[in-house]
């Protein structure tokens, strides 16, 4: 979630204690001295948080009554001086909220449907967030700086499995909760996760009207149009770049009867501990008409580094890239937001998986070899 930046602008608002009606705000604020000021922001049309309020907390307390909304929205809290911020949906409802100074993440919000889904996915990404942290750390106690594939394997099945643990929250609450202008949010979630485009969409099509005309639903469904160029089942979007000896490669001459297109780069730690996997299905397989092309998305001031995992890593197939970090206009193509990130091509090059890693790459391949 974005953080409040620092905006100067303030209107303040004197006296408590007025009847709240409709989209209000009455909060405590314990150990908040008086007259320090509390602003309350939205989103504007690009995304970026903007002040449309504020008030001075008078005797630990504050409240705020608004025009009510059209329909629901993401709003936080930030009080001057302290860090962080208390995320909560405007709606049509007194909300609630027991401030604390000292953790503003940590504050409780009351008040409201969509207020009440939200903290229920606020409390899942919290608990998410716990778990993972407490993996890895039994992870580098464990094994300390030790390279073993095979235990590094075993945490990371361990990790991808409450990942997808945590996928099934999302459509549950979805399925569950279609006119909820949280859905919305949590649809943004499952794509910034990498989720396929076929399962956002699914889960798009189960909200209500009502909830597919909130700029978050409309940012989704642009997004779902926009990527459906790389679904699988289509045809990959041609393009080529400059290997290392400054030769232009497409992907039509590097196409095989099944090639992996991989996106990856030297400064990424998940990529190169997939490396050794991805060396391994090649070795095993590239006599078979299996190929890869990868397309490195490091720096321009970091070709040296480039070239050396290349070598360290024993990629000896097709690499490219045209050093533009993530403005690396392949990736922008394929519609790439994070790595590794792989897309496997039939001899036709019509997309047939995505995202492999593992066992499951080589089982894909092994298959669809007909090994």
């Amino acid at each position: 979630m974005k953080q409040i930046f620092a905006v100067f602008i303030m209107l303040i608002l004197t006296g408590c204690g007025e009847d709240l009606e409709g989209y209000a705000i009455s909060g405590t604020a314990e150990g908040v001295e008086n007259g320090k000021m509390i602003y309350v922001s939205q989103l504007d049309q690009v995304n970026q948080p903007t002040i449309i309020d504020s008030v001075a907390v008078q005797d630990e307390k504050f409240q705020i009554d608004f025009e009510d909304v059209d329909q629901p929205h993401l709003s936080f809290l930030t009080i001057n001086g302290h860090v962080g911020n208390v995320m909560y949906i405007a709606e049509n409802e007194t909300i609630d909220i027991e401030v604390y100074k000292d953790s503003l993440m940590a504050s409780k919000v009351k008040g409201g449907k969509e207020n009440e889904t939200f903290q229920k996915y606020v409390s899942q990404i919290k608990d998410l967030s716990k778990n993972a942290m407490a993996l890895r750390g039994q992870m580098r106690e464990e094994m300390g700086n030790s390279n073993d594939m095979s235990r590094i394997s075993v945490y990371q099945q361990k990790e991808d499995s409450l990942r997808e643990k945590d996928l099934q929250f999302k459509k549950d609450l979805i399925r569950e909760n279609p006119g909820s202008f949280v859905s919305a949010l949590v649809l943004t979630d499952m794509q910034s996760m990498r989720v396929p485009n076929e399962v956002v969409r699914e889960h798009f099509n189960m909200l209500t009207d009502e909830v597919k005309q909130t700029s978050f639903a409309v940012a989704v469904k642009e997004n779902i149009d926009r990527t459906g160029a790389v679904d699988i089942g289509s045809k990959a979007p041609e393009f080529s770049g400059p290997n290392p000896d400054g030769e232009e490669i497409s992907l039509g001459e590097s196409l095989g009867k099944l090639t992996l297109i991989d996106f990856w780069a030297a400064w990424c730690r998940p990529c190169r501990l997939e490396n050794p996997n991805i060396v391994n299905v090649y070795n095993k397989y590239h006599d078979k008409g299996f190929n890869i092309i990868g397309v490195s998305l490091d720096r321009e001031d970091q070709r040296d580094r480039w070239l050396q995992a290349i070598q360290e890593d024993n990629l000896t197939w097709t690499q490219i890239s045209h050093l533009k970090f993530w403005q690396e206009p392949i990736a922008q193509l394929y519609n790439v937001r994070a790595i590794p990130a792989a897309f496997l091509l039939d001899e036709n090059g019509i997309i047939v998986a995505k995202n492999l890693r593992g066992e499951d790459l080589e089982n894909k391949v092994k298959e669809l070899l007909g090994e």
